[in-house]
Order: C-alpha cells, then structure tokens, then sequence
C-alpha cells in the first residue's frame, strides 16, 4: 500500500511518498481504508520532535525526557503520522462484533498515528465509530480528536455546578482544532461564548457560532475590562496571574495544555480563594465518539475545510498548516 513515511525529524520536506506493506488486523481489529485524514498540530508536532525545544513543550517539562523516549530520541519510532481519519472498514478480525465490513466510520488512533496511508488497523473496542451521516470524509476525520479533547475538558467543570445558560465562557485558541469545537461545545451547552483568535480567522470562528471575537494583534482581552465565568486556554499562551482580573468572583482558569507552573496553582486554589485553575488531563472513551457523531448529526457540530490536498502532496498540506494563514482545517485526502 501507498503511505507517507519519515525516518528523521524536519520539516514537511523529511515527508516521504513509499510503498508499505498493508497491515493485517488481528482477531479484535478492524482494517480500515483510509479515505481522508487532517493535518493537525499533533503531526506537525510529531514530525519535528527531535527539534522540540523544552519552551515549544506544552507538557511539563519533567515529562519531556520520556515523551522523547516513546517518540524516539534521535530519529522517529513511529514512521507512519495522521492521527485522525474517515474511511470504511474492509475487514474485521475473528472476535469482532460492533462493525462490518462495509462500514463508513472515522477514528482517532491517538499517539499511535498511522492514518497517512491507504490502510490502517484499529482495534475494535478504540476509538472508532460509525461516521456522521451527515458530513463527507473530509469532514468527518477532522472530528475526533479536537471533538473528543474539547468534551474531555469542559467535563472537568461539571464537578463545578456550572450553569451554562448563564455563563460567560471565553476560549484563547478559539480557531484550532480543540478551541473550534470547545466554542461549538459550549454554545450547545446555552453559554455565551467569546472567542479568541488572529485576524485572518475572526470570520471562521464567527461561523462556528461565537457571540463576540477578539484579534489578539490588536486587543489584549484581559485588558478590556470584560469578566467571564470560565476562560479556557487552549494552548496555555496566557497565565492565571494575567487572566484573573477578567474572571468573576468564582471564575474558573481552565488549561487544555499545561506546564509545570499551573499544577502548583491548581492545588493552591483548590483550598484558597474564589477562583479556580483546573489543569485538564483528557481520557477518551469509544462512546464518547459515538456521542460526538450524534452532536454531528443534530447539527450541533460542523467543520470547515480550509484546503484539500492528495496523498501524494502531504509534504505540501504540512507546509501549508505550518505557515499559519488557514481558516478551517487542511485535509489529505488518501482515497477518492
């Protein structure tokens, strides 16, 4: 089978076009043919590891030395990148009982990757669901893992009697992948949501149904004088010492990606002062796929597709996503 392989980290140019031997699934898995998969930031990420300094590290520092280990230290263990993906299912192990062959579905493989090829094993029991009948494979594999992520953290406020009718919720990283569908997440929850983001994107971000925008090049939304009940930073590019006067008297900082900095204030808060930090860890579940699919198809979740590239140009669709002018989501399309 085709797939895009790299053996070094690098730029979009380490990407290479190769033939690949078609893996088999096992008694608990199901082949998939890969009909489309995004380039996400996990990819991009991925493919120049090696070069990851400990400042572009989104995680605790003191986990960077084993990520570089499962990662692989001086060149990549994982060779095969896409880390999500939409396409059929063409056979299914023994034991396996939920799908068919013939079944149109999409996934997240998670750390795993491999979708950047014409065929992919799963196991069964993952995170693979039947795919929204109401979107195309391009749409559909540029679901599950920001889908998946956003539902993750705003659950981390349910302990916290949220009462979403009447929140005021502000997402820094409104326009990614995990920001775009937290605004969609939060809107069909009943909350008023502000969304943060570059100019280029304001109007993709507006179409995702957010109540108010702000360019971050031109206004600096702690300084505005607005107060929201949550503010939810995607990539952790603000602090809780700058976002605390915009939070109410029982506001909540919540942090999709975190460093070392806001654990120690998580546990600090947790016993002292009205506001909150909540460092939020995402585990995934398969029904809570099956419970974004339904979102999907009761129209409270869409895409947007920036741009469409082959397999052959993956290369290509990298450089794009990296330059940082994309409005939507850049998509390979594996198979027609």
């Amino acid at each position: 089978m085709k797939a895009i392989v790299y053996t070094e980290y690098g730029g979009p140019e380490v990407l290479k076009l190769e033939e690949v031997e078609q893996p088999v699934p096992k008694d608990n898995e199901v082949l998939i043919k890969v009909h489309a998969t995004p380039v996400n930031y996990g990819d991009m990420l991925a493919r120049n590891f090696g070069n990851i300094t400990s400042s572009q590290f989104n995680m605790p520092l003191f986990l960077l030395p084993m990520v570089r280990l499962v990662f692989g230290v001086w060149k990549p263990k994982i060779n095969i990148l896409g880390s999500e993906l939409a396409g059929q299912v063409k056979a299914v192990g023994k034991d396996v009982k939920n799908f068919k062959e013939g079944d149109l579905v999409f996934a997240y493989p998670e750390a795993k990757f491999g979708a950047n090829a014409e065929y992919i094993c799963m196991k069964a029991d993952g995170l693979v669901a039947l795919k929204p009948g109401n979107m195309t494979f391009e749409e559909a594999c540029t679901v599950p893992y920001g889908a998946l992520t956003a539902l993750n953290v705003l659950r981390k406020l349910d302990s916290k009697n949220i009462e979403w009718e009447n929140s005021k919720i502000l997402i820094n990283g409104a326009s990614g992948s995990i920001g775009s569908y937290a605004l969609q997440l939060a809107k069909s929850f009943g909350a008023e949501v502000t969304g943060v983001c570059s100019t280029a994107r304001l109007d993709y971000i507006k179409s995702l149904g957010a109540d108010y925008v702000v360019d971050y090049t031109k206004e600096d939304f702690t300084s505005n004088g607005q107060t929201y009940d949550i503010i939810l930073d995607v990539l952790g590019k603000s602090s809780f010492s700058a976002c605390n006067k915009s939070l109410k008297k029982n506001g909540i900082y919540l942090l999709a990606s975190f460093k070392t900095k806001p654990i120690f204030q998580m546990l600090r808060t947790k016993f002292f002062g009205s506001k909150k930090v909540i460092c939020a860890m995402s585990s995934y579940k398969q029904e809570d796929l099956v419970y974004i699919k339904e979102l999907v198809e009761q129209g409270k979740i869409k895409t947007v597709i920036d741009k469409c590239f082959t397999l052959e140009q993956t290369a290509e669709a990298h450089a794009y996503a990296e330059a940082g002018k994309k409005k939507g989501h850049v998509v390979i399309t594996v198979t027609d």
